[in-house]
């Protein structure tokens, strides 16, 4: 399972899901190994490429982008500071200057924009006006008077000048208006200026409390390092005891053939029946075709009963009962209310339902962990956490009742959780 996750550089949310933090950092920590391993071997191949010819160099292009920085008589970058240099002045003073001058066009813009709607309403006024009263006398007087037209343009021309003069006053009154809203609106933006830059001294605490953020996310990076650092640490660790394991058991076995030399020479010399070798541990024989995950409880029944029952997997080392900490396809929330009112320590197997394996739910002092065991092999291992390499599910059992899982959690196999229920949770698996 983990080969085949570093070969296709993806894990299963689902499967993800199921693994402790411990067993991420490291599964991560391998993926991060392979991805270098493949660069490495990416890097030398296009570098002997190269060389053989079958590849040519790579030119760096330059870039015709570039900064060009102006430079004072002493040969350093020409700096100018505002209000510091020679014959500035005052930063205040060109600060108020600049925000007057600002305060000031755009009060000048907006009387522009008022003005000319101003006028173009004054102008529509008069010349509707002009309009109807000239409508009026042509109405009145011309049929009145048909006669009397020079008094009547006399007369037209008289109103005429009047709504002349009164338009011009209109107009001056208007001009006034204006000039007064611009001077009223100058002193608006400006107080508003002024208050926006009086406004950018509090920004100062939103910039200290930025910086407090900041260095709370550094922290956690810094955490998230340590975190990754304990599981290459831990990965380190199972290793060493992976080879250290693995020359004792050379040693032992070793002790056992000369002992079982011994005892063979023995009973020739006495003539004492031989009872025998001892059942060999079964290797289970592929008479099916597996799929590459489990898809159903049906199938995963069929696995257990085809490649694990062969290999005694859930039963107690050389007897024939069943071990109390073996469970069948459960939940994670049936094994956690199995093991909520134990003490810590307390553990118990399950046929997991993820990937060909099991799942060893763990009994916290607060809370449960939950590690995946990789059977899909000729061996049994934690899944990204134990390097270590077991014959027998009852091997891996036995050693961490000595040895803890991680460094970090210091998790101790030491009381088994039995079953509560009658018939027991594994009887599909036995029948």
């Amino acid at each position: 399972m983990l080969q085949q996750i570093l070969h296709d550089m993806y894990i299963d949310p689902e499967l993800l899901a199921e693994l402790s933090d411990v067993q991420k950092h490291i599964l991560f920590y391998k993926m991060r190994e392979e991805q270098l391993r493949r660069w490495r071997e990416r890097e030398a191949w296009e570098a002997l490429a190269q060389v053989e010819g079958l590849r040519p160099p790579k030119v760096k292009r330059a870039s015709d982008k570039h900064i060009q920085w102006l430079l004072g008589a002493d040969g350093e970058v020409w700096v100018w500071i505002m209000g510091e240099g020679p014959g500035d002045k005052p930063y205040e003073e060109i600060s108020e200057e600049l925000i007057a001058e600002r305060a000031r066009l755009q009060a000048q813009r907006e009387a522009e924009e008022l003005w000319k709607q101003k006028e173009a309403e004054i102008t529509k006024k008069f010349r509707d006006a002009l309009a109807n009263e000239k409508a009026r006398i042509l109405a009145e007087k011309w049929k009145v008077e048909m006669e009397d037209r020079k008094a009547a343009k006399v007369l037209e021309e008289r109103i005429h000048e009047e709504f002349k003069r009164k338009e011009e006053e209109e107009r001056k009154w208007g001009e006034e208006q204006i000039r007064l809203q611009e001077e009223q609106r100058a002193k608006e933006l400006y107080w508003t200026l002024k208050q926006a830059q009086l406004q950018s001294h509090a920004s100062e605490k939103e910039e200290r409390e930025w910086e407090e953020q900041l260095r709370r996310s550094k922290a956690a990076d810094k955490e998230r390092s340590r975190r990754a650092q304990r599981a290459r640490d831990e990965y380190r660790r199972h290793s060493l005891r992976a080879i250290q394991k693995g020359t004792v058991a050379g040693l032992s076995s070793r002790f056992q053939e000369l002992g079982q030399s011994h005892k063979q020479e023995a009973r020739l010399y006495h003539h004492l029946p031989d009872p025998g070798p001892p059942p060999p541990l079964a290797v289970p024989g592929r008479t099916w075709e597996r799929p590459l995950r489990p898809v159903s409880r049906e199938v995963i029944v069929r696995w257990f009963k085809e490649e694990q029952l062969p290999r005694r997997a859930g039963f107690e080392r050389n007897t024939k009962s069943i071990a109390p900490w073996f469970h069948g396809i459960i939940s994670r929330e049936d094994a956690e209310d199995l093991l909520e009112n134990m003490t810590e320590g307390a553990f118990l197997v399950r046929v997991s339902e993820k990937i060909w394996g099991y799942t060893l739910s763990y009994r916290l002092q607060k809370g449960f962990k939950h590690f995946l065991v990789d059977a899909s092999g000729d061996f049994y291992s934690f899944l990204g956490v134990d390097p270590n390499r077991h014959a027998t599910l009852t091997d891996l059992i036995d050693f961490h009742k000595e040895e803890i899982i991680t460094v970090s959690g210091g998790e101790l196999l030491q009381e088994p959780c039995g079953q509560r229920n009658s018939p027991p949770d594994y009887h599909l698996l036995f029948e």
